[in-house]
């Protein structure tokens, strides 16, 4: 409900706010206010109500937490009220890009209008965020390069849609395409599709990027007598969805390659349609898949099914991946006269392998190695088929797809000592920086499944768009029933926050999170340690990021915890170096056997303990000693 006082303001300034809302973009240091200091010092910001709710919530009489004060809306009091009367009337989508940008949310931006046409030999150096129609179609000859497109971007956002479409003896290399963008939403139609003879080199698609929604639609489909090599696609991305629908389909006489695809990824949601299919004659190698991905959901749905008198061969899948969700629809289905070898499937926590060789005749089918885990390898052919293991142990010192846990990432709580040195695991954040929206705006936002066509609307989410992934995956965790003991609950607002925190643990609250980032991924040396409550069990309510447009977190109690603070010090110096706030869960009776921290400590649920660092700009809440 507004306040008197703040339904003046809005009556006040609100159609001078709309007159100029239109515009596409809003810089999110350039408020609607006059100055900084002015909006500092108005008692009327999100900021300045937060600061006014903690005092009247939390009874500690300690000025509210900066690291609670950083994550408040950064809108000034005239534009947050003006957007909510926007949420209020359906009407946000409409003001989108300044929105997000005012508010500190993330959005991705909307494509650019651009079309270029290139037919002529050329060589590139630099091409920045244009929608590229054509390059190469229907040459004969050409030696053509292109070494940068959309590099190191903040935003790139483009479209390639042909390269050496139905070119002859054509030569091409395509050297880095949105490499170390920011924020990439890329789409590349075709690259070499009815292109005979020659070669193609694609070495580097959205490498190191950090946000990204792209779709790569084919790759040397219906080629003759071409040679065509991937080198790269998505290596070391932090967050994203990704479609790549078809290599080398309906080739002929080919020789496809495709090295790395999604190594060392994080968070990722990865479709690839099909491999080779329906190839003659065809030479199709396929090194690695999904090779150190951390949490990462990979579906493959075909490779070289219903390929003729070819080679199919894939080294590696999923290869010292953590815990993620496969599925691997088919290999060499339907096939004839094939010679097919399949190296090494990794284990993973839920994974499906519905068909292998099936309906195939004439064929050479070998698989070395099919990794452990709640497996599921359906419809494989019944003959000319060959297991060297199914299912091997990770106990196997020789087993190439043995379960990777960071090292770090679980501790028992023996190791909280003094002395002590242990592995730190990268604590630093990797979601994107986003703001809490002021609860009388996020109030008015639907957040349900049911609600989803809304939500798409006002964040301009298409169907099957990364931005709709992320929204659903938010909203399905956050609706998920509680584990046994657990109390949850989501939350848009730093009041929200706070509510929740006080209505578990009182108003005598205190939260905390680990200080720095310092001694991420190397050997740190623990020094003086206090536990929470005497270091006795205790009650704590922690909150961790959600992947959403605005700052959201999932926050929970859960029972039997012990909550530590520590010193973290270089272990050659002694210096202190970090303060990090640790948990340790004490029953874990509920957790599922293949954990991650079972993996990289052993034993089961309900047999130990297990502790974890309070990661960058997640928090925990405990009772004030």
């Amino acid at each position: 409900m507004k306040t008197p006082l703040a339904a003046a303001v809005f009556l006040l300034f609100s159609s001078f706010f709309l007159s100029f809302s239109n515009v596409n973009s809003v810089s999110a240091d350039n408020d609607f206010s006059s100055t900084n200091q002015k909006q500092k010092q108005n008692p009327f910001t999100p900021k300045a109500s937060l600061t006014r709710y903690w005092s009247n919530q939390i009874t500690t009489k300690l000025p509210i937490s900066p690291f609670i004060l950083s994550k408040a809306s950064p809108l000034d009091a005239l534009t947050s009220v003006s957007f909510s009367k926007l949420a209020s009337q359906n009407a946000l989508s409409t003001h989108l890009p300044a929105f997000c940008s005012a508010a500190k949310l993330f959005c991705y931006p909307h494509s650019s209008p651009s079309l270029q046409e290139q037919r002529k030999d050329s060589d590139f150096a630099t091409y920045q965020n244009q929608n590229f129609t054509n390059y190469g179609t229907g040459q004969v000859g050409l030696a053509a390069s292109f070494k940068e497109y959309s590099e190191s971007e903040n935003e790139a956002n483009d479209a390639f849609l042909r390269y050496s479409r139905s070119a002859e003896d054509n030569k091409e290399k395509f050297s880095e395409y949105a490499h170390a963008a920011n924020l990439a939403v890329g789409n590349f139609k075709t690259y070499g599709t009815g292109a005979t003879g020659g070669s193609g080199d694609f070495k580097s698609y959205h490498n190191g990027v950090n946000f990204e929604n792209l779709e790569f639609t084919s790759y040397g489909d219906r080629s003759k007598g071409r040679a065509n090599t991937f080198t790269s696609y998505v290596n070391s991305t932090n967050l994203g969805v990704e479609w790549f629908t078809s290599y080398g389909k309906n080739g002929n006489k080919a020789n496809n390659e495709f090295v790395k695809y999604d190594e060392g990824v994080n968070l990722h949601d990865s479709n690839f349609t099909n491999y080779g299919e329906s190839g003659i004659r065809s030479n199709e190698s396929f090194k690695s898949y999904g090779f150190n991905g951390n949490e990462a959901r990979n579906y493959f749905t075909s490779y070289g099914d219903r390929g003729e008198s070819g080679i199919e061969r894939f080294t590696s899948y999923g290869e010292k991946a953590s815990i993620g969700q496969e599925a691997f629809k088919s290999y060499g289905k339907k096939s004839n006269g094939e010679k097919i070898d399949f190296a090494s499937y990794g284990e993973f926590n839920r994974d499906n392998f519905t068909g292998y060789g099936e309906g195939a005749e004439g064929n050479s089918i070998g698989f070395k190695i099919y990794g452990e885990g709640e497996t599921n390898f359906k419809s494989y052919a019944k003959k000319d088929v060959t297991f060297a293991k199914y299912n091997v142990s990770t106990t196997n010192e020789h087993n190439l797809v043995k379960k990777w846990v960071e090292p770090g990432k679980f501790f028992r709580e023996s190791m909280l000592k003094k002395g002590s040195v242990m592995p730190m695991p990268d604590i630093r954040d990797k979601m994107p920086k986003r703001a809490f929206l002021p609860r009388w705006i996020v109030s008015k936002l639907p957040f349900s499944t049911d609600q989803i066509s809304q939500l798409k609307q006002i964040f301009n989410a298409g169907d099957g768009s990364s931005m709709e992934t992320i929204i659903l995956d938010a909203i399905k965790e956050c609706e998920r029933a509680p584990s046994p003991g657990e109390t949850k609950r989501c939350v848009g607002s730093a009041e929200d926050l706070i509510d929740f925190a006080t209505s578990v643990l009182g108003r005598n609250a205190v939260v905390w999170t680990t200080e720095n980032v310092s001694g991420s991924k190397k050997d740190v040396m623990i020094g003086t340690v206090k536990g929470m409550n005497g270091g006795k069990v205790t009650k704590s309510v922690s909150c961790h990021q959600s992947l959403y447009p605005y700052l959201l977190y999932y926050c929970h109690s859960v029972p039997k915890v012990r909550v530590y603070e520590a010193d973290i010090l270089d272990p050659n110096s002694k210096e202190k170096i970090n303060h990090g706030v640790a948990i340790c869960h004490l029953d874990t009776s509920s957790w599922s056997p293949t954990h991650g921290a079972f993996l990289a400590l052993g034993s089961g649920p309900g047999q130990i303990e297990v502790c974890h660092w309070i990661f960058e700009n997640d928090m925990t809440w405990t009772i004030a000693d």
